[in-house]
């Protein structure tokens, strides 16, 4: 595809996604709104790069959808002719209908799997092959999960609406965290060959970026952007020519994205400033990500500024994983011993393999050799995607 096809295919698939959303209030069907909405957007790809983009291309989308749903009324005699063209043929945007199809696919009722999948596949704009593949699912199961949570969304009559404002801070973290865990997902994949999936970051980026537009200023939503474009600037240098790992500590801080870190780093100023009573954790996390953005190398790292960061983030998302990576974080401020001595006073992590790795990086510079083995060879036994489990071997062997 040529680089205005790609421009015009982008385009298509941003405003489709505000259509669906208009479609799904209007027909009161995420499936047959999915359908219509499909059906204008492969219309558009058919016929935009030859005709050039429409002034209005949502409004030519809506159209298209409003036209294709109508005859899928019909044709399946839902509703007599006159109700269904009444019903749909009216329908106009209103400005919070992606919002209410954020909120329906991040529902609570839905499994966290599930919102996320959904996410993907109506947010994402991503088809259903496409999910499952960015979920290592096979494609059958992925379309029996997304089958699943349509219906339940149509059974259990979850409403397609932003929730009042005492439900929003509860539903909104549910939002944040799917968005966050797609990302996460693309940024260090779990499993699989890759470390990377770009596809997953991108996507992640894109919507938390919709957040921003839609809740401008919310906190979490600011923090939650900051915090995915500071960890994305440092995509291009998070893998050697083979694919492999690379430490932060090691990576060519001039292959940094220094447009993601001034974004980054002016939304956490942002963010911070709508939060000056209780810490929001996105925020926490952005400003810990903004400390290792804006150090000149590793050795310059500001160790007390992140540990102070962390101390604060302990006050609102005190978890064993928070307190691991304080405690690396006080491994190189004051050393691997006063590390250790708190990695080993978490519990929780057994299963976790980034604790047993931890451990024996530290064990590692604390010359206690065959400890550092032995933490290693447990880190291997657990779940690691293929290039984190090569690093780990490499370690291990650098050991003997």
């Amino acid at each position: 595809m040529t680089r205005a096809g790609d421009a015009v295919a982008r385009l298509v698939r941003d405003e489709g996604t505000r259509v669906l959303a208009t479609m799904v209030r209007v027909t009161g069907s995420v499936d047959l709104a999915e359908d219509a909405t499909q059906d204008a957007i492969e219309r558009a790809l058919r016929t935009w790069p030859a005709d050039g983009v429409p002034d209005n291309p949502r409004a030519w989308l809506l159209v298209a959808a409003k036209r294709r749903a109508i005859d899928i009324v019909r044709r399946e005699a839902r509703r007599a002719d006159k109700e269904a063209a009444a019903m749909i043929s009216e329908a106009e945007p209103a400005p919070d209908d992606l919002l209410r199809l954020v909120f329906t696919c991040c529902h609570p009722a839905l499994a966290t799997e599930t919102q996320v999948a959904l996410a993907l596949r109506t947010l994402g704009g991503l088809s259903t092959a496409e999910v499952a593949r960015a979920l290592l699912v096979p494609e059958p199961t992925m379309a029996k999960r997304l089958t699943r949570a349509k219906q339940k969304i149509a059974q259990a009559g979850i409403p397609y609406r932003v929730p009042p404002d005492d439900e929003l801070p509860a539903r909104l973290a549910g939002v944040a965290a799917t968005v966050y865990l797609i990302f996460n997902e693309g940024y260090a994949a779990g499993s699989g060959d890759a470390l990377v999936r770009v596809a997953l970051t991108a996507e992640a980026l894109r919507l938390a970026r919709l957040l921003a537009d839609l809740m401008p200023d919310e906190p979490t939503v600011l923090g939650l952007l900051a915090l995915l474009l500071l960890h994305d600037s440092r995509r291009a240098a998070r893998l050697d020519g083979d694919g492999r790992p690379v430490l932060l500590a090691d990576q060519d801080r001039s292959r940094w994205h220094a447009a993601s870190i001034k974004e980054g780093v002016e939304l956490v100023g942002r963010a911070l400033r709508r939060t000056p009573r209780r810490p929001d954790p996105y925020v926490v996390q952005a400003a810990i990500a903004a400390c290792h953005a804006l150090a000149p190398g590793y050795a310059e790292t500001s160790w007390d500024a992140v540990v102070s960061w962390y101390d604060v983030l302990l006050t609102v998302e005190d978890t064993p994983v928070t307190r691991l990576n304080r405690a690396v974080a006080v491994s190189e401020r004051d050393g691997a011993a006063a590390g250790l001595a708190l990695v080993d006073g978490i519990e929780g992590l057994a299963a976790y393999p980034w604790w047993h790795a931890t451990r024996a990086e530290l064990l590692r510079r604390l010359d206690r050799v065959a400890e550092a083995r032995a933490a290693y060879e447990r880190a291997l036994a657990l779940d690691l995607s293929a290039p984190q489990a090569g690093h780990l071997r490499r370690r291990l062997s650098e050991l003997d």
